[in-house]
């Protein structure tokens, strides 16, 4: 299938000892799943994925309260991950952590990692500390990305709330922090004036494909401007497929989304081996041949030019994991079951 995977997590053992420091064990109400190179090229080859480019999920620096600590962070994550793309090849790029909600801190580590040419662009959780984007005081960090068209992969956080019980954040809370993001960036222009910058959004943007119209009254009741052009500016955005490629959502971003605006996304390790066989096929078998490929791998090499042309290659030969209609019922009760432990 030659996939690009925009959405596959990193953990390095040395982050997971300075969250586990500040008495982190957790990132959106599930437990830090184990993660090494290794296992990521296998479920990579499982998958029939190329090249997977790397990010740090939630809470990235954000916890840590001094900023020097955090760009200290943020600069051993990106050089950590580096290495791994400079080790690997095309089997694996990253999108640089930076030390947010400081936005000049942020700049100067986007202008670092972007200029020396080893990171694929930048990732940006959705809020950091209750920040979110889009609001003021973030202009140099959008100046230093514009100049340099990067890509900024937008990942959902803790909602600035106390959780509700029984529903963990990255049940519902995560599609909300998204889309509460993709809002303000609108809503405030960021879009439009810093057109060179290419947002991708996590797990289909939240609710944006199914609430956009919705939004869009809301905002230009407050704003005065077009629907449509605010419409356009939501259409603006790309979508990665990960958790998002069900029978129920994947119609409702393709109806929505650009075509050549949504990519390939797994979530691993955060989304299980069974889950992503589960979006997987609904992915492979919800979309034609030609929409299937762009989404794969196409669309991401316009994006990453770097990855244009590049020799596919795995670990090892492994059979394709397809599943098949009368398996999907038997996979779908194990993914179930994942999450609800206790469920017979």
């Amino acid at each position: 299938m030659n996939r690009i995977d925009v959405h596959h997590h990193v953990i390095p053992p040395f982050y997971r000892d300075a969250l586990a420091g500040a008495g982190i064990t957790a990132a959106g109400g599930r437990a830090l799943p184990d993660w090494t190179a290794e296992a990521a090229l296998e479920m990579m080859d499982l998958l029939r994925t190329a090249t997977a480019i790397m990010s740090v999920s939630t809470p990235g620096t954000s916890f840590l309260n001094d900023t020097s600590a955090a760009v200290e962070l943020a600069q051993r994550l990106n050089d950590f991950t580096a290495e791994l793309r400079a080790v690997h090849g095309d089997r694996f790029g990253y999108f640089a952590t930076l030390p947010m909600p400081d936005a000049t801190a942020a700049a100067r580590e986007a202008a670092r990692v972007l200029d020396n040419g080893t990171a694929d662009g930048v990732v940006l959780l959705a809020n950091s500390n209750s920040e979110y984007l889009g609001t003021g005081g973030q202009g140099e960090l959008w100046r230093a990305l514009d100049e340099r068209g990067a890509v900024a992969f937008v990942h959902p956080a803790e909602l600035p709330a106390p959780e509700v019980e029984g529903v963990p954040p990255f049940a519902a809370d995560f599609l909300l922090d998204t889309t509460r993001a993709a809002y303000l960036l609108v809503r405030n222009g960021i879009v439009r004036q810093y057109p060179d910058i290419k947002f991708i959004l996590s797990h289909a943007g939240g609710f944006v494909p199914y609430a956009s119209h919705r939004m869009a009254i809301a905002i230009a009741a407050d704003t005065g401007r077009s629907i449509l052009d605010i419409l356009d500016d939501f259409r603006s955005f790309y979508f990665d497929t990960a958790l998002s490629s069900s029978l129920a959502a994947l119609p409702s971003l393709l109806a929505f989304a650009e075509p050549s605006h949504i990519l390939f996304g797994s979530d691993w390790p955060f989304a299980p081996v069974v889950a992503n066989q589960y979006f997987a096929n609904g992915l492979d078998t919800g979309v034609d041949a030609a929409n299937l490929a762009a989404i794969n791998h196409t669309n991401a090499q316009v994006l990453f030019p770097r990855l244009a042309g590049a020799p596919i290659t795995t670990s090892a030969e492994r059979p394709v994991v397809r599943l098949r209609h009368t398996t999907q019922r038997a996979v779908a009760r194990a993914l179930f079951k994942l999450v609800q432990p206790g469920t017979n």
